[in-house]
């Protein structure tokens, strides 16, 4: 194979610039069907952007003999399914995140995939972003010393939603897993696993202070992980100002980075302040897609960042953290 010919499942919002260009500009890939339950809308995306073919049934999508390699951008509700009918038509699966509702399901989908010997990935896609290997460069080069703690702020204004629409998908747990937290939350979560490593032990509150509907928009939690590391993390997605902020502590200074402002990385020891700005790129999943075509591609040395095992590995972080609330315990 010297091309990956992907299929989109769900050619939505987070397909417009996020990812689906980065599909047809990544070298070795080519974006050649997508898929979206409106017809007319599918139709529209693929004239929009020149891609040959459109549908509005998944399972005609997956069985497309021009495609070689199915990208699920639908809400987590219907990941598994579509990841489980991609693996069992033997097609590598790159998967949204968060990667499932549940890590049970996230345990399903690594154990089809494994089954049918196909690849899973999920877009976690800040690991392959300069950035952010720019802040494992710094840590892994001893930029603060031994790494003591982590504590993470994220708080935003709540958003204006009609009253007379129905919810959107991220407020609705049957679709999305949980509220925003899952929804952006989990970013840094699987951004901290990829710096820090895995997270072994985990304790979180979460509830529902200013709606809309009953999922969580308060979140707090302490982990520490595998490597002996504290920390914390607090998210409240109804506070009155937005602030994004990851704070590295170690015993000879500290790295300060945010998880989605594109604001310049900050070290501060005792020999002063550096900084480095960095711009995201124009297609944000374009370096994790680069990854995942090159290591489908079998080149040397090649292999994606975020498999389904690193991403479940959050999935089940995040459900402890939420679990007294979605359990009744609070």
């Amino acid at each position: 194979m010297e091309r990956v010919r992907w299929g989109i499942i769900g050619c939505g919002e987070v397909t417009e610039v996020k990812s689906g260009p980065g599909f047809q500009k990544a070298s070795g890939s080519e974006l050649v069907a997508v898929m979206r339950r409106n017809a007319g809308l599918a139709e529209d995306y693929a004239r929009r952007h020149q891609v040959s073919t459109w549908y509005s049934e998944a399972e005609k999508l997956i069985a497309d003999p021009n495609v070689d390699a199915i990208y699920v951008a639908t809400p987590p509700g219907s990941h598994k399914e579509y990841t489980e009918l991609a693996a069992k038509a033997g097609k590598p699966v790159y998967v949204e995140k968060p990667m499932a509702r549940t890590y049970e399901e996230c345990q399903d989908m690594i154990e089809v995939c494994e089954g049918a010997g196909v690849p899973l990935f999920v877009a976690y896609y800040r690991r392959a972003q300069p950035r952010f290997l720019k802040v494992k460069e710094l840590l892994e080069g001893g930029a603060v010393g031994r790494v003591c703690a982590v504590a993470t702020t994220h708080w935003k204004k709540p958003v204006q939603l009609s009253d007379t629409e129905p919810l959107p998908w991220r407020y609705q747990k049957e679709l999305a897993g949980g509220g925003l937290f899952f929804d952006v939350g989990s970013h840094t979560l699987d951004l901290l696993d990829f710096l820090l490593g895995p997270i072994a032990q985990v304790q979180g509150h979460a509830s529902n202070q200013a709606g809309p509907g009953d999922v969580e928009d308060t979140v707090s939690a302490a982990y520490r992980f595998e490597s002996g590391v504290h920390g914390t993390g607090l998210w409240c997605f109804s506070a009155d100002r937005n602030e994004d902020r990851n704070v590295i502590i170690g015993d000879r200074g500290r790295l300060i980075f945010s998880t989605f402002d594109n604001v310049p990385i900050r070290l501060e020891t005792a020999d002063g302040v550096q900084e480095w700005s960095i711009e995201q790129p124009q297609h944000v999943q374009q370096p994790m897609i680069q990854r995942i075509v090159d290591e489908l591609l079998g080149k040397t040395g090649a292999q994606a960042p975020s498999t389904g095992r690193t991403a479940a590995r959050t999935a089940r972080v995040m459900d402890e953290i939420v679990k007294s609330y979605y359990g009744g315990g609070e």
